[in-house]
């Protein structure tokens, strides 16, 4: 297979940028578990300068929850987007969020644990008020985890469906990425500014048509279609790009002070 080549519409030193990273296949790579993903602390790093350098305009957007994220980048602390915008955590620490009803919760743990238990291989993810349920290491089961996703949002109308790489996540409906791309940027520090948003999974893509539409920067990380208009080919790819973008920014800063 060709390796995707890279584009990416260049940073101006005189605009001011918001930036908006997801996790999974684009800060780090997927593992087979999600528990055995990791950021390397250069990386955290770079985060931690490029946010110094955009006035705190930076913020992780997963589908992992709140605590996860924090886990993975600590000690560095930035606001965040989990579960795919059921939770948020903005600038000031006011974290919001929205919940399934807990008696759904309890009737669709104890409903999945029982049909994932017959598909040896798979995974369940249990996020509070979302659930994502893994086959990367059995494949032969899409089908029947595609058709257990369909039954039970069939049942739960306050559900819907978010497929990605090998998962089925099934979560509060009205939730996504790009919802909660567009709440940041009507609040401070990201107000004003212009987002950049990059990711690789179909989950980023609604972040991807809210930043086109604001006129920002969107970047897929990976082959396929996308609606972002850059690329960049895997997450080697993206820690290259963060670096180069937080040595750019910072060095544009230093020269403003100067004169």
């Amino acid at each position: 297979m060709t390796k995707q080549a890279d584009f990416v519409p260049p940073i101006k030193a005189e605009a001011r940028y918001a930036f908006f990273f997801d996790v999974d296949g684009t800060l780090t790579a997927i593992k087979p578990r999600p528990d055995e993903v990791s950021i390397p602390a250069a990386v955290v790093a770079d985060l931690q300068q490029l946010a110094q350098s955009c006035d705190a305009a930076l913020a992780l957007v997963s589908g992992r929850p709140i605590s996860e994220l924090d886990a993975l980048v600590a000690p560095a602390r930035f606001p965040l987007v989990g579960v795919h915008g059921a939770e948020r955590r903005n600038l000031q620490n006011k974290i919001t969020g929205i919940a399934l009803d807990p008696g759904t919760v309890t009737i669709l743990s104890r409903e999945l644990e029982q049909a994932i238990a017959a598909l040896p291989g798979t995974g369940l993810e249990s996020k509070g008020m979302a659930f994502a349920l893994h086959y990367r290491q059995a494949p032969q089961y899409q089908q029947a985890i595609e058709a257990l996703a369909d039954s039970l949002v069939a049942r739960f109308p306050e559900l819907v469906q978010q497929p990605g790489k090998c998962v089925v996540e099934l979560k509060p409906r009205g939730v996504n990425k790009g919802a909660a791309i567009n709440d940041f940027m009507q609040q401070p520090p990201f107000a004003g500014r212009i987002p950049v948003c990059i990711g690789d999974d179909l989950t980023d893509e609604a972040g991807f048509d809210v930043v086109n539409a604001m006129g920002g920067i969107s970047i897929k990380v990976g082959s396929g279609a996308t609606a972002a208009r850059g690329r960049l080919a895997d997450v080697d790819a993206v820690y290259r790009w963060l670096e180069q973008t937080r040595i750019k920014l910072d060095q544009d800063a230093t020269t403003s002070v100067r004169s």
